[in-house]
């Protein structure tokens, strides 16, 4: 549980962590480990400038340092700025002060990769596709299936968290033996899809968001069996990776909710690209509980197809996150089920 920016002593084992986790594998993306290195840097250096700085100047330049480096990453400051004030849950008074600074740095990080006037920039990245199939405008069969995706991607966001939380309380027991168990049921999914599909095993390992353009552009060539099997394979990795990698959950999620749409898409009446863009924001929000963002995502990850698909993704979002809140117990609930209380 994220309690602030981190102190700098600890950023060196973030970088570690995540290089281990991401870099052999691992289903998680690298969009939380970058929120806390953001925070932790830009505290750490505002602490070399100004040794006495107050806990409200602390939390607003590692919110600030955050903005930034999350921007960078998923290559839109706005996009970033959606993202951190619905994870923070900014509201009120505290929106004002940390929304203009959060903006400002976010904007000047987006400088860096993409260069000013004449100084060269360290390279531009961008979620958006290069090549998305024409999306067809909305109709009353694309509506309807914006329901279906949306208790669907519901209930299977249900299921992979429910599931990593109880692998996650069996290897919090033997950490390291926990860890390697994992990380060999992670490779074991792999390969089982690798050899029943005849696809590339690294469909499943690692977060996605490289795969789905590929993916989309060659998704005629995948069966409906082999879609289904990419689904199960890859959300039992992603299981197994949340218990004890560490890295964040968008990329994943994102993954299965396009494999999703793409394989619901062989039934009558859902377009290719509109069941990949609804299966997105779906999976998203159920994963994540962050609507805005959601939207945002599927809808800019596709470009200009996506402004024609975005009332459908709106539906699907709306109705994934109002079932996904209907099925995560209150606190309460939890606590009476632990005690055995009615």
């Amino acid at each position: 549980v994220s309690t602030g920016a981190p102190p700098a002593a600890d950023l060196p084992g973030i970088v570690l962590a995540a290089l281990v986790s991401l870099g052999v594998g691992a289903v998680l993306g690298p969009e939380a480990p970058l929120i806390a290195l953001g925070g932790g840097l830009a505290v750490w250096a505002a602490g070399r400038i100004k040794r006495d700085l107050a806990p409200d100047a602390r939390s607003l330049v590692g919110a600030s340092g955050s903005f930034a480096a999350v921007s960078a990453l998923l290559g839109s400051p706005l996009l970033g700025a959606f993202l951190l004030m619905e994870v923070a849950g900014l509201a009120g008074p505290m929106l004002g002060v940390v929304l203009v600074p959060g903006l400002l740095s976010a904007g000047i990080g987006a400088l860096i990769f993409t260069g000013l006037g004449s100084w060269t920039g360290l390279g531009t990245y961008s979620l958006t596709l290069g090549e998305v199939p024409s999306a067809t405008s909305p109709d009353a069969a694309g509506f309807g299936w914006a329901l279906v995706l949306g208790v669907a991607a519901a209930f299977a966001g249900a299921g992979i968290r429910r599931l990593s939380l109880a692998l996650q309380e069996r290897v919090a027991r033997r950490t390291v033996v926990g860890t390697a168990v994992m990380g060999l049921v992670v490779g074991a999914l792999a390969l089982v899809y690798a050899e029943t599909s005849g696809k590339d095993g690294s469909q499943v390992l690692y977060s996605g968001e490289h795969e789905l353009g590929h993916f989309l552009s060659e998704s005629a060539e995948y069966s409906v069996g082999a879609l289904v099997l990419l689904i199960v394979c890859k959300s039992l990795a992603y299981c197994a990776s949340l218990s004890c990698f560490r890295g964040g959950p968008v990329f994943p999620a994102m993954f299965v909710g396009a494999v999703g749409g793409v394989a619901l898409s062989h039934l009558p009446g859902l377009h290719l690209t509109a069941g990949f863009a609804m299966g997105i924001g779906a999976m998203c929000v159920a994963m994540l509980r962050l609507p805005m963002t959601s939207v945002l995502l599927a809808t800019l990850l596709l470009g200009k197809e996506g402004l024609t698909l975005m009332p459908l993704v709106i539906v699907a979002v709306v109705v994934a996150y109002v079932v996904t809140v209907r099925l995560t117990p209150a606190p309460a609930d939890r606590d009476g089920a632990r005690t055995g209380s009615p």
